[in-house]
């Protein structure tokens, strides 16, 4: 595996280029809380056509690659969203695709690769780890595309980070929930090429918060984490070829509880009609939990994917199954 590197704004303006034919630049709109040391932004990935910032990314990696590498397809490790983004990539490119996904991922995402005419085979999240961090990988002959460390999916990840800039040049704080880390090194790598006052921060399930346990202890270290009915952030530990990257971008994490996150999900609901997973609401929730992050605040809503059955079990004041 290659080891990524933090990407350029070279490297994001040819994504955007690569992506733009086929996905609208998603809004930044103000949430107002009547908060009087802040004001609340937030970047809606949520309106991607797959419903996730997954999207960008799958395009990217797909799209800027030699055709002849694509003949016999694409594959992809995903609890999801990136399942989702590649499948729809895959159906545009005209090639096979194959999701390598564990039990328990949320139905909506296996339907959506399925729909698209993806295939999705499940591995044991052991195997799925293993696919993420290189130590293994699977005996067929697709590309596999990494979707944490592969170059293209962090350049298109960073046009998430430039078009906030852009929309808010003032900006001063922006969060991005954290998984593997693509996401918020392809935000960071963008937001501070820009801007010298923005601080990026790590957003995590506080069920298994990974980044949170490496600052504190220097290093990457394996953590113990508990059952949450948010899939797509947080876990064991760090992927280890991307986290020298994210460490020199991130400015700190911020742990939200399950709970914390499912008032965020019914403030979305009930202040702007936003559906979001938890995942895509953490951000909001650690904005909310955090009062000394003052000024203009970003709030990256990165997809809004979840079950029917789970959501309604939070809009009514619960917190899902894990």
């Amino acid at each position: 595996m290659t080891a990524p590197r933090r990407p350029t704004l070279d490297g994001i303006a040819a994504a955007r280029a690569c992506i733009a034919p086929h996905l609208a630049r998603t809004p930044l709109v103000k949430l107002d809380l009547g908060l009087p040391d802040r004001q609340i932004f937030l970047k809606l990935e949520t309106l991607s056509p797959i419903g996730a910032f997954k999207l960008r990314p799958a395009l990217n990696a797909v799209l800027s690659r030699d055709p002849a590498a694509l003949r016999e397809g694409v594959a992809v490790t995903s609890s999801g969203n990136m399942a989702y983004g590649m499948a729809f990539a895959a159906r545009l490119a005209g090639v096979p695709m194959v999701a390598y996904m564990y039990r328990g991922a949320p139905q909506t995402k296996i339907d959506g690769v399925r729909n698209l005419g993806g295939a999705v085979r499940f591995v044991s999240a052991e195997t799925w780890w293993d696919y993420i961090i290189g130590a293994d990988r699977p005996d067929a002959p697709e590309l596999l595309i990494n979707p944490v460390t592969d170059q293209a999916v962090l350049n298109g990840n960073g046009s998430i980070g430039m078009e906030i800039v852009e929309d808010l040049p003032d900006v001063d704080v922006v969060l991005t929930p954290y998984g593997g880390g693509s996401m918020t090194t392809g935000v960071a790598s963008a937001v501070k090429a820009v801007s010298r006052r923005a601080r990026v921060f790590a957003v995590e399930d506080a069920s298994a918060a990974p980044v949170t346990a490496a600052l504190a202890a220097g290093k990457i270290v394996t953590i113990e984490t508990r059952p949450s009915f948010i899939k797509s952030i947080g876990g064991p530990s760090l992927v280890p070829q991307l986290w020298p990257v994210a460490r020199d971008l991130i400015d700190g994490a911020i742990a939200v509880s399950p709970a914390e996150v499912t008032e965020a999900m019914r403030l979305l609901f009930s202040k702007a009609k936003i559906v979001a997973e938890g995942a895509g609401a953490a951000s909001l929730a650690a904005a909310i939990a955090r009062p000394d992050l003052t000024g203009n605040v970003v709030c990256v809503i990165s997809g809004g994917n979840i079950d029917a059955a789970a959501y309604s079990v939070a809009l009514a004041g619960g917190i899902p199954a894990a």
